[in-house]
């Protein structure tokens, strides 16, 4: 694989892995934002729509900017009847056939409808339905096209590497325990 391949799926891990990890901070304020909706419900009789709201944004945000992580680090549901007692050729075969007829695509379509979706909030500078609410919906739906190119960025660097395997030169057997070591007998 020409290192120019290897390095842009590098890249690509990278700033994925950079939104996942600061996207996983969503966690940590989903739960205190929800404690304290349930407190001043319960304890104190008062409700406050736009903390609600907060969490279901924070929700929204861990999920779609953390997806291409999780996709990077094997993170999403997989049928691993064949994939887990597969060869290193043969899952590559997979991945590199998902992503190319799959998720690459999926993306593109994703991307493709939801930039105008996103735009007209943009023009609208679109806020909550609820008086009290969060005025920026507009953010929160320019988060499907982000996912959208993240997971096929992240499609990308898959296929890459997959390729990489696949057409690559092939790799030598990884030596059994005791094997290649200078004395071991």
């Amino acid at each position: 694989m020409p290192p120019s391949l290897l390095s842009i799926a590098n890249g690509i891990d990278r700033i994925n892995a950079a939104v996942g990890g600061a996207a996983a901070w969503c966690c940590i304020f989903i739960v205190l934002a929800e404690f304290a909706v349930v407190v001043m419900r319960y304890a104190f009789g008062v409700g406050w729509i736009g903390l609600q709201e907060s969490v279901l944004y924070a929700h929204a945000a861990l999920f779609m900017l953390a997806a291409a992580w999780t996709l990077q680090v094997g993170g999403h549901v997989r049928v691993d009847v064949f994939y887990a007692q597969a060869k290193p050729r043969a899952r590559a075969l997979i991945d590199l056939c998902g992503a190319v007829a799959f998720l690459i695509p999926f993306a593109v379509v994703l991307a493709l409808v939801s930039v105008p979706y996103a735009a007209r909030s943009w023009a609208l500078m679109e806020s909550s339905r609820e008086a009290s609410g969060l005025p920026i919906v507009y953010l929160l739906k320019s988060l499907i096209p982000l996912f959208a190119v993240l997971l096929g960025l992240q499609g990308l660097a898959q296929a890459i590497r997959a390729a990489g395997v696949l057409f690559g030169p092939p790799t030598l057997p990884s030596p059994q325990a005791g094997e290649g070591r200078v004395g071991a007998r």
